[in-house]
C-alpha cells in the first residue's frame, strides 16, 4: 500500500511510495525542516493522519 508523509504546516509530500520507508529517515533526509516552509519536523507523532492514497 503506497504511504506518504506530508508536512502538517504546508502539506508539501516530503514522501510518496510503495516502499515503506520510516518517517525518522524520512524527516532526517530534509534535516527534520520542511524544504517549502521551513517548519520543524517532529520525530514525535503529534497528529497522525493515515488514509489510502488515490491514483
Amino acid at each position: 500500500m503506497p504511504q506518504s508523509v506530508i508536512c502538517h504546516g504546508c502539506s508539501y509530500v516530503l514522501y510518496e511510495g510503495v516502499e515503506f520507508s520510516p518517517p525518522d529517515e524520512i524527516i532526517q533526509q530534509y534535516g527534520c525542516t520542511c524544504p517549502k516552509c521551513g517548519r520543524k519536523l517532529s520525530l514525535l507523532p503529534l497528529d497522525v493522519e493515515v488514509k489510502p492514497v488515490n491514483k
